[in-house]
């Protein structure tokens, strides 16, 4: 995720010269993105800074965080899935700044949204500066901190639940005899498609299915299906499971 709002960034404007400076221990992976964005500046330690967004695994996140606080660091914005902004606020001194948030991958393409919530020194500044990096990639929803965990579930994870979904109709449609490629045009076009009415629409999902669902037609056979196969069930129960471990990765 750090990648991806990383390359949403600097295609938002961000000069990766002068604007960014990327610290990662890993060998590797500071050489792929020196690639990805000449002239960054990527660095095996910390970078002395006001403020920093931190993009790590959850397990290190603290330790992350306290390097950080030590070379000056007294604003973060995080986007680890779980942590609370109490937990980090703890590693940090005295009114020291956490905002929350939860971005997804379609950051890379600037199409990303955004959960965001700030701990308890944030202020309005703090708010709008977390808000302004976060917008250079996509929509931002700032909500209280408590719903975060089913953000992580939904947007978060999101992306994931409708590449299944959509590995799944390509392989519907090569078993009722498209070849890979045709089916995967069809998908992928439906799909934009559909998204784009439902932002452009005042109606509500539900909504727009009726409209292409006939009485005893082609879609409606279809839809029973998935109602009798538990798909809508399915769905809910998968969210709850991700925002449990979203949870549990903050315990």
């Amino acid at each position: 995720m750090g990648s991806a709002l990383l390359s949403g960034l600097v295609a938002g404007g961000w000069a990766p010269v002068g604007d960014l400076t990327v610290t990662d221990p890993d060998p590797a992976a500071r050489r792929r993105l020196a690639e990805l964005h000449p002239g960054l500046e990527v660095v095996d330690g910390p970078v002395a800074a006001d403020s920093a967004v931190l993009a790590v695994k959850p397990d290190v996140a603290e330790q992350v965080l306290r390097t950080l606080a030590a070379v000056g660091v007294r604003r973060v914005l995080s986007i680890v899935a779980g942590l609370s902004t109490a937990r980090l606020e703890a590693v940090l001194g005295p009114g020291d700044v956490v905002v929350r948030a939860m971005p997804n991958t379609p950051a890379l393409l600037g199409a990303g949204v955004a959960g965001m919530a700030g701990g308890s020194a944030a202020t309005a500044d703090d708010l709008e500066w977390a808000e302004g990096i976060l917008l250079s990639v996509g929509e931002v929803v700032r909500l209280p901190e408590r719903h975060l965990d089913a953000v992580t579930a939904v947007s978060g994870s999101g992306p994931a639940y409708v590449f299944f979904v959509a590995e799944a109709l390509i392989e519907a449609g090569v078993t009722a005899g498209l070849t890979r490629q045709v089916s995967r045009q069809l998908v992928v076009g439906t799909m934009l498609g559909a998204a784009r009415m439902m932002a452009e629409s005042d109606e509500e999902p539900g909504d727009l299915r009726a409209a292409v669902t006939s009485p005893g037609g082609t879609t409606a056979a279809a839809v029973r299906t998935l109602e009798f196969k538990a798909v809508r069930s399915a769905f809910i129960e998968a969210v709850a499971a991700a925002a449990e471990r979203s949870r549990q990765l903050g315990r």
